[in-house]
């Protein structure tokens, strides 16, 4: 009889031989050499040896560790149908179509519906009025996971990869989360709405300093000159029925002149007139326009001026100016038609000229700041009290 053992290393001698190197070329050998080779224990039985006995004890470990994790399943409380499946809700396939996942959806809808729901008909018995409401939005549930093309993608995906928890607790989640409507056409109605309030508030802007320079004499006494000469202000003698109150005369004759000084005065600024294409939804239409007219003209400027070293005219000079300055053009346009030709009287296009310019306006500043005597007032104050300081005045 032929012996199988196994060989630990342990088990090795010296030389790199085993106690097996007794077994000739045939593999007859007798047995009874065996035991005197044996591993480590020495004794007449056959022992193992420690490190094996050591890498059997990981093995048992690591295998009852795997029996005793809990089975991977894809239906987790929480997700679609919870512990049931969609496709055994409706009673359909995995293959069914949306025609006959439809089709079913409407025969249990009906039958579990709680406002159809009849207790004692047939294929509903032991059914309740609470079970039969929780089957229907079992039901109502498993007919909006297959319906829509990607949810069903999704749910498929959850079925065939079970392990994948995190994965489809992130899918889940995100699609029921996510906002049903179109980003693009919420973000049409965001500009929109900010363009209408942008408008509005400009108008009304516009109103306040219209207002106010009706009630300034010098525009008002010039409105009403311009309105006699139009013959707007001209009283007829009105008799009978149709003669109007002097409040109605004096409102009407306040509209005139409203009228002329809204036509006839410039407003710059935050204060002027409101117009349709300063908005923001005109501006992103038009932005293309915009762009193209600006590469046009960066382009037609460093061929003329750069390549070409022609002079710069009037306008050209106000933009370096203004570029200088840092105004935008509403504000540089802003200022009265003295101020801007001293600008070109001075040369401030030119870079030097615009510094020593610069220069002289900021010490005239210092000295005006240092000869107000409401500034003066402002320092002594801040010297004294400052803000944040109580006095008390003795009466």
């Amino acid at each position: 009889m032929y012996l199988s053992r196994r060989v630990c290393s342990n088990c090795m001698s010296a030389d790199g031989s085993n106690f097996l190197s007794g077994f000739g070329s045939s593999g007859r050998q007798t047995e009874m050499a065996a035991p005197t080779e044996r591993c480590c224990g020495g004794s007449g039985g056959f022992t193992l040896c420690p490190r094996t006995v050591k890498s059997w004890w990981r093995y048992v470990v690591v295998v009852l560790s795997l029996l005793s994790l809990q089975t991977v399943t894809a239906l987790v409380e929480g997700l679609y149908c919870g512990t049931e499946v969609c496709y055994d809700v409706l009673g359909v396939t995995r293959e069914a179509a949306k025609t006959e996942i439809a089709r079913a959806y409407r025969q249990l809808a009906r039958r579990y519906h709680p406002d159809r729901f009849r207790p004692g008909e047939p294929g509903l018995e032991g059914e309740t009025q609470e079970s039969s409401q929780k089957k229907f939005l079992l039901i109502a549930t498993a007919y909006e996971t297959l319906k829509d093309e990607d949810t069903r993608r999704d749910y498929d995906y959850m079925l065939d990869h079970p392990e994948e928890y995190y994965q489809h607790y992130y899918a889940y989640y995100r699609r029921q989360l996510t906002p049903k409507v179109d980003v693009r056409i919420v973000i049409l109605v965001t500009i929109c709405a900010i363009s209408i309030f942008q408008y509005y508030s400009w108008h009304s802007s516009y109103n306040e300093a219209i207002n106010y320079l009706v009630t300034v004499p010098k525009y008002r006494i010039q409105a009403t000159e311009i309105a006699k000469q139009q013959g707007l202000l001209n009283r007829t003698k009105e008799k009978g029925k149709n003669r109007r109150s002097k409040e109605e005369i004096r409102e009407q004759e306040e509209d005139v002149i409203r009228d002329i000084i809204k036509n006839k005065i410039d407003i710059k600024g935050g204060y002027q007139k409101p117009i349709l294409s300063d908005i923001l939804l005109c501006q992103i239409v038009l932005f293309p326009y915009y762009l193209s007219n600006y590469v046009a003209w960066y382009t037609s400027w460093v061929y003329r001026f750069t390549i070409c070293r022609e002079e710069y005219g009037d306008e050209e000079k106000f933009y370096i100016i203004r570029r200088y300055m840092k105004m935008s053009q509403s504000q540089f346009d802003s200022l009265d038609e003295n101020t801007r030709q001293s600008f070109l009287e001075k040369q401030l296009w030119i870079k030097e000229n615009y510094e020593v310019y610069r220069k002289e306006q900021e010490e005239e500043m210092k000295v005006k700041m240092a000869t107000d005597p409401r500034m003066k007032r402002y320092r002594r104050w801040m010297r004294n009290e400052g803000p944040g300081r109580l006095t008390f005045i003795d009466d």
